[in-house]
This record gives C-alpha cells, structure tokens and sequence, in this order.
C-alpha cells in the first residue's frame, strides 16, 4: 500500500455553518476511510423524522463522500452504525438494507449516544485499488 494519502471534502460544515475539523473522506492507497456521517441535508440540518428518513439522508451523505474519491457503496467492505435508540435497530436495518444489493459489507452497529440531535451515524471503509 502506498504511504501517499488523498483528502477529500476537507472544508465540512455543520448546523449555522460551523466548520468541522475532519474530511469527509480520505484516500489511503486502495482503502478509502469516510468520516461518520448524519443526517445532514444540504444546509447542514438534520432532517426530521424518524430513524428510516434519518438513515437514508445519512446513506445519501455516505454515498456522497464515497464519490469524492471516486468510490460507490459497491466499493464498501466495513460499515460502522451508531444508533442512539435500540428499538429503532430493526427499522434501521430494513432501510440499511435497501442500499446495498448482493455482498454485503462487514457491519458493526451499536447504540451511543449522539453527539449532535439526531438517530443515527454511519461511517464506511471501501476499497478500490487507486488508478
């Protein structure tokens, strides 16, 4: 694996603008790490509702930095899900599910509480050897 590391998404916002101090996704070889990511919409809110509009706005944002870096959810080997609720684990799955078609990557999914208002964080490793 080569010592050469991409960064990607690096200017990252929160709710008000706030400027958040990690990348969204960063290239490492063939491994491409993404950041945790929520249901943020486009302006930096988290989107109401419960945890299946939650976990797709977080999947939609997982998919997002996959494609910085030139990755789709298909490049995905390792998924991390925090939940803060466990009852909404089976909701959850049903949508996680929906996202991803034959091979499924390795998961760990546990419950924490959030650092920011809202049901659900998922971060993702892939790997895509670089061009």
């Amino acid at each position: 694996m080569s010592s050469k590391r991409e960064h990607f998404g690096t200017t990252v916002t929160g709710a008000g603008g706030q400027k958040l101090p990690f990348s969204k996704a960063v290239r490492a070889g063939d491994y491409v790490y993404v950041s945790g990511q929520v249901p943020f919409d486009e302006n930096g809110v988290v989107v109401a509702g419960g945890i299946e509009i939650q976990t797709h706005q977080t999947m939609k944002n997982v998919q997002a930095a996959l494609a910085l870096a030139g990755c789709t959810l298909d490049d995905v080997i390792k998924v991390t899900a925090w939940l803060d609720d466990t009852r909404d684990f089976a909701a959850f799955n049903r949508t996680y599910d929906s996202y991803f078609t034959g091979d499924r990557p390795a998961r760990s999914c546990v419950r924490a509480d959030m650092m920011i208002d809202c049901k659900v964080e998922i971060e993702a490793i892939a790997y895509k050897p670089a061009g």
